[in-house]
């Protein structure tokens, strides 16, 4: 009897042995690694689209993806607000924010925004499918809603102003991809401009480092896309017109 049994033991190790090994061989080879490899695969890949994308295959990588050491969130419904890596406001999710890191910003709603300085490298990332979906708004008689001192990107943003400016960019490299900048048409429309330029070379040893790169982005509004006051000057403009829509790209470079 004690014969029998250990002998229907040692068959059901065998089966289970056997499913496990079968049921590893469908493993893809990148979800073997650890959660502290896989997540260092993540952080070099692009915000928008492909590590948003990744967090769309499982549940795993939705949270290594969505990970704080990948990127902070700014999201107004959030209520737990000791909550690792998640902020009320955009202000809040600057100053905290390390040169390199990047910020998405939840879908849905407005934020509002006024002259917040940015003076470190960091990716501001709208969290909707569209860039309509995430909008920063920009009190009125604020001289602008971001103020650039150094070498940024945004993507998959609205920016709405009233007067004043969206984008004030002072200095450093900054991309614009795929946003929606909307300056309101009033009366005064000619004191508004989507994208205003300061940037001024100190020594023509720095004369690459300041320029503004607008790739597919719908500019609204205002007395012109671009001002510039600096060193810098429009170059390379292409624009193509999608139905009810104008979408620019340009560079804003030294000549």
């Amino acid at each position: 009897m004690e014969d029998e049994e250990k002998i229907n033991s040692e068959r059901s190790t065998k089966r289970f042995k056997s499913k496990t090994m079968k049921n590893n061989s469908f493993i893809a080879p990148i979800n073997k690694l650890d959660d502290g490899c896989l997540m260092h695969v993540f952080s070099f890949l692009s915000p928008i689209p492909d590590r948003y994308n990744t967090a769309l295959v499982c549940h795993r990588w939705n949270y290594l993806a969505c990970h704080p050491r990948l990127w902070l969130r700014v999201d107004q419904s959030v209520k737990d607000l000791f909550e690792t890596g998640v902020f009320p406001d955009l202000k809040t999710a600057v100053s905290v924010a390390r040169p390199g890191d990047t910020i998405l910003i939840a879908a849905g709603g407005s934020h509002p925004v006024s002259n917040i300085q940015i003076k470190k490298q960091l990716c501001l990332v709208g969290g909707g499918e569209l860039p309509d979906e995430t909008t920063l708004i920009c009190s009125r008689g604020s001289d602008s809603a971001l103020e650039f001192l150094s070498t940024c990107k945004l993507a998959n943003l609205t920016v709405k102003a009233e007067l004043g400016c969206c984008l004030l960019h002072r200095s450093g490299r900054l991309t614009i991809d795929g946003c929606v900048l909307q300056c309101e048409t009033n009366p005064l429309d000619f004191l508004s401009c989507p994208i205003v330029s300061t940037a001024i070379t100190s020594t023509p040893m720095k004369s690459n480092g300041d320029s503004v790169t607008v790739l597919h982005t719908r500019i609204e509004g205002g007395a012109k896309a671009v001002l510039t006051s600096g060193d810098l000057v429009l170059q390379r403009v292409r624009v193509i017109y999608a139905r009810t829509y104008l979408y620019f790209w340009f560079d804003v470079d030294h000549q």
